[in-house]
């Protein structure tokens, strides 16, 4: 697996613990289990660009470094196909 695929899983399951983490403390305090989960998912996903900063640079440095070399390869397809290699 390469490590974007691992950095990007990593992300993304640390934050849906997140929103589960903060839907269980809720519910814990009697709010019920649907307005827990909306409470969690509008305040868990911003505290988890907080919470995983550093693993959110690498997922977006992965995608960045992805970006350039499918844009590279379609560049060079492209070239070819036009015949000027």
């Amino acid at each position: 697996m390469s490590t974007l695929a691992r950095d990007l899983t990593l992300y993304t399951l640390g934050r849906l613990a997140l929103v589960a983490v903060v839907t269980v403390a809720l519910v814990l305090f009697d709010v019920p289990l649907l307005v827990s989960l909306a409470v969690a998912v509008v305040v868990g996903f911003p505290l988890g660009l907080l919470v995983f900063r550093g693993l959110n640079s690498r997922v977006t440095a992965g995608l960045a470094e992805r970006g350039a070399s499918r844009a590279e390869t379609r560049d060079r397809l492209r070239r070819e196909l036009r015949g000027e290699e």
